[in-house]
């Protein structure tokens, strides 16, 4: 191994720990607490070696967010293999999909609460939340009925999950309709 390929993977490592870092931080005591300062305590580098990785705590957000993105289309794609029948992938695409949010709640909010700097819905979206949306449109465009656009109805589907998924979380309904609900919106908007 040549002494550049060696650098390179100790970055690759020291990004990866500073990501990681962030998250568990995160999850523990909420964004608010990761600052860089505490970082770099934890990860026992300088505030500088973090500022060569990420601009700041945005940047730190964004890669949090790009993780979750990849982490929520394996979960996703996973739960919709396992079943039978555009019904049952669809309200199994719900469940991992509130799953994952109340699993995790700091990475959900780096990727759709806070701001990571990442562009959504655009020609330069990064390709793990495209990925993750691709996630979701692949179970709902074949339900989206006829004359609605794929896309659309997976936005509205996604809307849909995502109220429901921080209204939850911020208590704001009772957990115990949790799966009234998903069968709800599944048997309210899902054509078969």
């Amino acid at each position: 191994m040549s002494v550049q390929e060696r650098k390179e993977r100790e970055r690759a490592g020291r990004e990866r720990l500073i990501v990681a870092t962030a998250r568990e931080l995160a999850e523990q005591q909420g964004w608010d607490a990761v600052t860089t300062r505490r970082l770099a305590e934890r990860i026992e580098y300088s505030q500088p070696v973090l500022y060569s990785h990420f601009r700041g705590k945005r940047e730190i957000i964004g890669a949090v967010a790009l993780e979750g993105a990849a982490e929520m289309a394996v979960a996703l794609r996973a739960a919709t293999r396992a079943v039978d029948g555009p019904r049952d992938r669809v309200a199994a695409l719900a469940r991992a999909y509130l799953s994952f949010a109340a699993r995790n709640p700091a990475v959900y909010d780096a990727m759709f609460q806070l701001d990571g700097g990442l562009a959504f819905a655009r020609e330069d979206t990064p390709a793990p939340l495209k990925d993750a949306f691709a996630a979701l449109l692949e179970s709902l465009g074949d339900v989206a009925g006829d004359g609605v656009h794929p896309g659309l109805f997976t936005e509205v589907f996604w809307a849909a999950l995502h109220g429901l998924a921080t209204l939850t979380r911020a208590g704001r309904l009772p957990p115990d309709y949790a799966e009234s609900r998903v069968e709800l919106l599944v048997d309210r908007l899902v054509v078969v």
